[in-house]
């Protein structure tokens, strides 16, 4: 039994130190983000004499629900007509085709090319890639089915490229049903500290960035100086960003041009997202991380490019602490532990200050009053902090996957449109009703982590009582809300 819980005290160290070092990057972003803040603005360069041609890829897989707002959007942007290439990459096989095929009739003065290839092969990637092949436009701009760009969204984003070296510009993601729900909310909550402070404080620094995957427009040559798309990660936006900036092209955040989108309003469509973006983060890891410490960087920019690709494994590491927890609680019931082990990760704990602190910045920088956002933040972040915690064994399963090289299909996530259309969430026909084996075991963590706390509570051991009582909130609250999105019910 000692040997066990000196292996547990290890796991224990080790996972939080891994969180520690990670919040010690996100610590250094937020002092990038604040510096920036202050002295970085930067005024946008005049337009060019001549508008470049540019080619806007739609990659659309069965988006019945939003692919007609997508298309009304894009029609709406403001540039030269002759200069304008609108590709709808079109892999659907139901409903979605036709709507397509209807919505363009109504802008025959648009260059809408309506692209059917013969099958899905690489899926997001390979779609993007093929268009390549067709375009005209010396830029190309993507946006998912479920996003909004703004008419004057060319006209933010092209003039930056009259720097040659520029290689890819993308903006910041804003929400359109951000108020649907409390899970709306809490997903705003993360994608706001991601595209404020995250990505302002690695561009500002010149370190590795990451083009979204929407949102953004990339020069073409900087494409195919890459290697072009490719499908071997679940992240091709992550994967060919990483291969451009080894490059060296240069990357640029625009946080001032926004590019509204959904967010996924039910938790088995956020678990389908998270699952794709986790597990081909890990994917990205083993494919750049050698490349990456290899080049000839700075050792800042490597540190923070290793924070950025091994972020997903936060949770493998919250998994791993939580678990080894448990037996550490036992051990320390029975006086099998010396207290400085205990002092010692209350020390580690002040990493989650610092990323709270990331969260808070990002909450900040809203449009309400400073009493109403200090309001949400105290209201939601120790709610978002649980129900994080709950992922942790979904997501962890798809970072060992992405690690060990298990290949698995590109899953779309479910869009709705439920801000436009009168249909209920329940209603969307993409939804999985087949509800994972790890929704099961979330829930048996929950009632684990909880009858763990009022244990500690019984014992009058209080030193991870406030831990293990989120681990059981949150991973309940994912359980729940997985058990009724499954089943739509």
């Amino acid at each position: 039994m000692k040997f066990i819980l000196i292996v547990c005290v290890v796991v224990y160290a080790l996972a939080m130190l891994f969180i520690l070092l990670y919040s010690v990057a996100q610590a250094h972003l937020l002092y990038r983000f604040r510096r920036f803040r202050r002295h970085g603005r930067r005024e946008a360069p005049p337009a060019p004499e001549v508008w470049p041609a540019v080619t806007v890829q739609l990659p659309v897989y069965n988006e019945k629900y939003v692919v007609e707002r997508l298309i009304d959007s894009v029609a709406k942007l403001n540039y030269p007509s002759d200069k304008l290439e609108i590709q709808l990459l079109d892999d659907s096989d139901d409903k979605t085709t036709e709507l397509i095929r209807g919505k363009t009739r109504q802008y025959p003065h648009l260059n809408l090319q309506h692209i059917r290839r013969p099958d899905r092969t690489g899926f997001k990637a390979g779609a993007l890639k093929y268009g390549l092949a067709l375009a005209q436009g010396e830029f190309i701009a993507i946006f998912d089915a479920d996003f909004t760009p703004q008419p004057d969204f060319l006209q933010k984003t092209i003039p930056y490229f009259a720097n040659p070296k520029l290689g890819m510009v993308q903006t910041r993601w804003t929400h359109l049903n951000k108020e649907y729900s409390i899970l709306t909310r809490l997903q705003a909550l993360a994608l706001d500290a991601h595209f404020f402070v995250e990505q302002v404080g690695r561009n500002s620094q010149q370190a590795f960035i990451n083009f979204n995957g929407t949102g953004g427009v990339w020069r073409k040559t900087t494409i195919l100086d890459a290697g072009n798309w490719q499908d071997d990660t679940l992240t091709e936006d992550l994967d060919l960003s990483y291969r451009a900036q080894l490059k060296d092209w240069q990357f640029l955040y625009l946080p001032e041009v926004e590019s509204p989108a959904e967010l996924p309003p039910v938790m088995s469509a956020l678990k389908s997202q998270q699952f794709r973006w986790t597990k081909g983060g890990a994917e990205s890891a083993v494919k750049h991380l050698g490349a990456v410490l290899r080049s000839p960087k700075s050792l800042q920019t490597k540190y923070h490019a290793l924070a950025h690709l091994l972020n997903s494994s936060v949770f493998v590491a919250v998994l791993l602490a939580s678990l080894a927890s448990v037996p550490l609680l036992w051990g320390k019931v029975n006086s099998l532990l010396p207290e400085v082990v205990f002092r010692a990760g209350a020390v580690m704990l002040l990493s989650f200050l610092v990323i709270s602190l990331v969260y808070f910045q990002a909450n900040f920088l809203g449009k309400s009053t400073n009493i109403n956002r200090v309001r949400g933040f105290l209201l939601y972040y120790p709610l978002f902090l649980a129900v994080s915690m709950g992922m942790a064994l979904h997501n962890a399963v798809a970072v060992w996957e992405g690690w060990t090289g298990r290949k698995s299909a590109f899953i779309r996530t479910p869009k709705f449109n439920l801000e436009g259309r009168q249909h209920k969430w329940q209603q969307n026909l993409y939804l999985s009703l087949k509800m994972p084996v790890t929704t099961y075991l979330e829930g048996g963590l929950g009632l684990l982590f909880l009858v763990v706390a009022a244990w500690g509570v019984a014992e009058a051991e209080y030193n991870l009582l406030i831990f293990h009582s989120m681990l059981a909130l949150g991973y309940l609250l994912v359980f729940y809300h997985s058990f009724v999105s499954y089943r739509k019910t």
